[in-house]
């Protein structure tokens, strides 16, 4: 059974703390319910000293254990702290050096906004590449100045070493890790159940595929947002500039600069995205998947389509229909 460490340190942010253990207990409670124990996992919420803590705004909780007595586990989460996160990296020196054998043994850490720095003080970020709250950047860059820090980028992964830079950030990231512990079907179940804002976003989607497209300008992702509810839609960009108080030209510099492309080329790619899973898991006529991402030309969708894939859209279909056959077939075989 995997076992996951949720520490808790004073004046740390309560829903820092809160997000891993509701989802990843939500997540079991699914797991149980489905009679799949074997996807269960441990849970040990952690104090460095007393078990008794008080965090940020005043709320105390009560952690199960003491660090000390977690000999070994396969994910941590350190959480943000309210206020200097230098002061409590001093206060508990014993927390880094524990991160650091944990991360040596196999263990997969995630530091939420400020916990990074507890990460950082271990030495395990040195010439990788992290990010932390944009409050901290400047604090942080002087402190460690072999890191990396990535400004524009909300989450980092190097080395089995996931960094957030707020707690929005922490919610998409959560999704990641329990659709990692649990599988993809219980990790839809949990974005279901934890309302519409905690959907898989960009950035959980893109986390493993192109990191290079989190980033910090919020205008643009709130851009990136709407993009994702209306991609159905007929879209004019200035439209959407307008919408966002934005220049045509302001918005597309601003968001190539940090998508790293432009916005008709990123709603492009996301139509193309959302249609090939229509493809894939759907009768429907290409008119119809065409239609329903936000083409009305049949012709122009299928050009597209082969623009970006080499294949065109019923090549794909024939594709994929024939690889989850063959899957099916090896997986029924294999019983």
């Amino acid at each position: 059974m995997k076992h996951v460490t949720i520490i808790g340190i004073p004046k740390a942010l309560g829903s820092t703390v809160s997000i891993p253990l509701e989802m990843l207990s939500a997540a079991n409670d699914i797991a149980r319910a489905r009679k799949e124990i074997d996807r269960m996992i441990l849970i040990d919420l952690v104090s460095v000293a007393d078990t008794k803590i008080k965090l940020s705004g005043g709320l105390t909780i009560e952690c199960n254990k003491l660090l000390k007595q977690i000999r070994q586990t396969d994910l941590v989460f350190i959480p943000g702290i309210w206020g200097s996160p230098r002061a409590r990296t001093k206060k508990y020196p014993e927390l880094p050096k524990w991160l650091k054998n944990q991360h040596n043994k196999g263990a997969l850490l995630c530091g939420i906004a400020t916990g990074t720095h507890f990460i950082a003080e271990a030495g395990l970020l040195n010439g990788k590449a992290a990010t932390t709250h944009w409050r901290f950047f400047d604090q942080f860059q002087q402190l460690f100045p072999e890191i990396k820090l990535q400004r524009k980028r909300f989450i980092t992964c190097v080395d089995d070493i996931y960094c957030t830079g707020s707690v929005n950030a922490a919610r998409d990231i959560m999704l990641h890790f329990v659709e990692l512990l649990f599988g993809e079907s219980i990790a839809n179940e949990i974005s279901r159940h934890f309302a519409h804002e905690l959907k898989r976003s960009y950035e959980s989607l893109l986390l493993n595929k192109d990191q290079q497209s989190t980033h910090h300008d919020e205008e643009i992702i709130k851009v990136q947002e709407w993009l994702h509810d209306h991609y159905q839609e007929s879209i004019n960009i200035s439209r959407v500039a307008s919408r966002f108080q934005m220049s045509v030209r302001s918005l597309n510099r601003r968001f190539k600069l940090a998508a790293n492309t432009p916005p008709l080329q990123y709603l492009q790619e996301l139509r193309i995205t959302h249609a090939k899973s229509l493809l894939k898991q759907s009768n429907l006529a290409i008119s119809e998947v065409a239609d329903k991402v936000g083409y009305q030309d049949a012709s122009y969708f299928t050009g597209v389509f082969k623009k970006l894939n080499a294949v065109t859209p019923n090549e794909y279909r024939r594709l994929v229909r024939n690889k989850l056959f063959i899957a099916e077939t090896n997986q029924q075989s294999i019983r």
